[in-house]
């Protein structure tokens, strides 16, 4: 039985859409914590991409956050990873997001209790959204600009160093195999997709372009386009 009096919702996206083992032992490793339960399982092989919804109470869903970050990172090897998605790690980003009696304090409270122990474990972590620290680390697409390619050459950077989980002086390839990952406590958002008469991706960016607020467009709306 969940407490229905302060749920947290958490819905990360991992960077494999297309071997169904990999993406079962990662279901399994959230549901192996009880007082949480996993709702949804998107998943996409074009993209490469798999978004899991899962909520409970805010101790168990950050830890099967933990598990399951863990357990992509083992079975995922973003040298091998290719997709239409931005991406820059095996779990690309991880957001908590408060639901019933939770309020958005208490989930910028436990994406810093997960962040950490995610780093403590040798992942590099950015915090993003209400967990950002600085101004600029707020937008997930500025963290994943130069995506998985870039992001060792990142990391090094003053400006980009991750805010757990990396060590200066490390190899450039140290974390080549898992990458980094994003957490951070952020609202609820709506996610759709919109299907164009067309196999042209190039028409899909335009739109995207042209509706996404860092070009002008709509307030708060992201946009991407690509061939599925």
């Amino acid at each position: 039985m969940i407490n229905q009096n302060s749920l947290l919702e958490c819905v990360p996206n991992f960077s494999e859409g297309r071997d169904a083992q990999i993406i079962d032992q990662i279901a399994a490793s959230i549901e192996s914590v009880p007082q949480q339960r996993l709702l949804h399982i998107d998943i996409s092989p074009s993209a490469n991409r798999t978004v899991m919804t899962f909520a409970g109470t805010p101790e168990a869903v950050t830890e099967a956050a933990y598990r399951s970050i863990l357990k992509a990172r083992q079975l995922i090897d973003m040298r091998q990873q290719t997709g239409a998605h931005p991406r820059i790690g095996a779990t690309d980003v991880c957001p908590l997001v408060p639901l019933a009696g939770t309020s958005m304090q208490q989930a910028l409270y436990y994406s810093l209790l997960l962040a950490q122990r995610v780093g403590r474990a040798g992942i590099p972590v950015y915090l993003y959204e209400h967990s950002a620290r600085r101004q600029y680390r707020k937008s997930l697409p500025n963290i994943r600009r130069g995506q998985y390619e870039g992001i060792s050459l990142k990391m090094q950077q003053a400006d980009w160093k991750p805010d757990y989980g990396y060590e200066e002086g490390m190899p450039i390839d140290y974390y080549a195999a898992g990458g980094a990952t994003v957490i951070g406590a952020r609202d609820i958002l709506v996610a759709f997709n919109i299907s164009l008469a067309s196999k042209d991706p190039q028409i899909a960016r335009q739109i995207a372009r042209s509706l996404r607020e860092a070009n002008g467009g709509l307030p708060a709306v992201r946009a991407i386009g690509w061939y599925m």
